[in-house]
């Protein structure tokens, strides 16, 4: 029975296990956590980048901001959005 296993059955139970069952599991647990690893670094997007390359509009945009639907990101008094929340919306389905 693994640990996975023992955890998911809730019992009430102590272990004894080796160092290399333990970085096994703690491995097994990052990895679940990692997803699928990122291929590209995070870009920000001012409002016009936004616009230009998805065309949505600016007011969409703002009133996204405002319902917290696409959370905008404030650098040196600019606003600006991540790319992958933008393509993460855009595939959702979601419209205006």
């Amino acid at each position: 029975m693994s640990i996975n296993e023992i955890i998911n059955t809730d019992s009430n139970v102590m272990l004894v296990i080796s160092a290399a069952d333990l970085k096994e599991f703690v491995l097994e647990l990052l990895d679940e956590r990692k997803g699928p690893s990122k291929l590209t670094p995070e870009r920000f997007l001012t409002i016009t980048d936004t616009v230009g390359k998805y065309g949505i509009s600016k007011s969409t945009l703002w009133r996204w901001s405002k319902i917290g639907y696409l959370p905008k990101v404030k650098l040196g008094g600019k606003c600006f959005y991540l790319e992958s929340d933008i393509i993460k919306l855009l595939e959702g389905g979601c419209h205006e």
